[in-house]
């Protein structure tokens, strides 16, 4: 460092983090050692114009611009730059068996209306008839009575309720449900499709610049969770979706590609109550017991 606190081109990251007081939170301290130790690390290695530092600042105001209560730009940022599943990977690695995490996504609601097993989440009746239905337990096996599992999914046209709140019944495709003594849940919905993330603000920009499409691969939202237990935050996928491969955000993991069986047979259709064929997939969530 210079010593005298001027600023210095070969030290500059140093000379701003001389700045930090002693008296701030030492974990606040240390965060902004590192990203500021990065970002001058980035700008130097990149070489990073006048003009290219100002076309920076202008989207992230952009993006800054475009969140609101129901679209979230900078976490869809977040999810694109893979940074979502880092910072929730690191956070929650679990036993070999256990359901993996993966991203929540910016149209999770609270307070989705309970349901019974066996209801239906689906209010606007398109696309083809899915029956989910699997169990809750623990790493040992055991069932894990009265878990809660807030689902929710986007419709067969590729838009969550929330985005068109004037074409879809409230609460279309979410729901409450609560597993049984034996850790049983079930529920019908319509098989998921893939669907675009929103691409109309400066995230979509920057795809559509980096050669990149914006096409999630089909799925089912599922937070998953019991007293006592590590919440589970993740997805089961659809495996032959075109997308499964290519997330915008990352998403998936081996682990929770799902199979989907379509069901002709009579006898079953008519023991799950259906009139016709249907999409059926079995999928078990096991949770890890609670960390401090």
């Amino acid at each position: 460092m210079t010593g005298d606190g001027l600023f210095d081109i070969a030290r500059s990251a140093e000379v701003v983090n001389a700045r930090i007081d002693d008296s701030v939170s030492p974990r606040l301290a240390d965060v902004m050692r590192v990203v500021t130790r990065h970002a001058h690390a980035a700008i130097k290695e990149a070489a990073i114009t006048q003009d290219e530092w100002m076309a920076a600042i202008g989207f992230l105001t952009q993006t800054g611009h475009m969140s609101n209560d129901w679209r979230q730009e900078f976490v869809l940022l977040s999810d694109v730059l893979g940074i979502s599943m880092l910072v929730d990977g690191l956070n929650h690695q679990r036993p070999a068996g256990a359901t993996e995490n993966t991203v929540l996504g910016p149209f999770h609601v609270a307070n989705a209306p309970r349901r019974q097993l066996g209801d239906s989440i689906s209010a606007d009746n398109k696309g083809e008839p899915t029956l989910v239905i699997g169990r809750v337990t623990d790493t040992a096996g055991r069932p894990i009575a009265g878990a809660t599992l807030d689902v929710w999914q986007a419709n067969d046209d590729g838009f969550y309720d929330v985005q068109q709140p004037d074409a879809q019944p409230k609460w279309n495709l979410r729901g409450v449900f609560e597993t049984d003594a034996e850790g049983r849940y079930w529920f019908t919905s319509v098989k998921p499709r893939f669907y675009p993330i929103p691409d109309d603000g400066p995230v979509g920009t920057l795809l559509r610049a980096l050669g990149r499409h914006p096409f999630r691969p089909a799925h089912l939202h599922f937070i998953v969770g019991a007293p006592g237990y590590d919440e589970a935050v993740t997805h089961i996928f659809v495996p032959d979706c075109p997308y499964l491969h290519q997330d915008p955000v990352f998403g998936v993991k081996p682990s929770l590609i799902a199979d989907f069986q379509h069901t002709v047979d009579k006898a079953e259709q008519g023991q799950y109550g259906f009139s016709g064929p249907f999409w059926k997939v079995e999928w078990n969530f096991i949770l890890d017991g609670a960390r401090p």
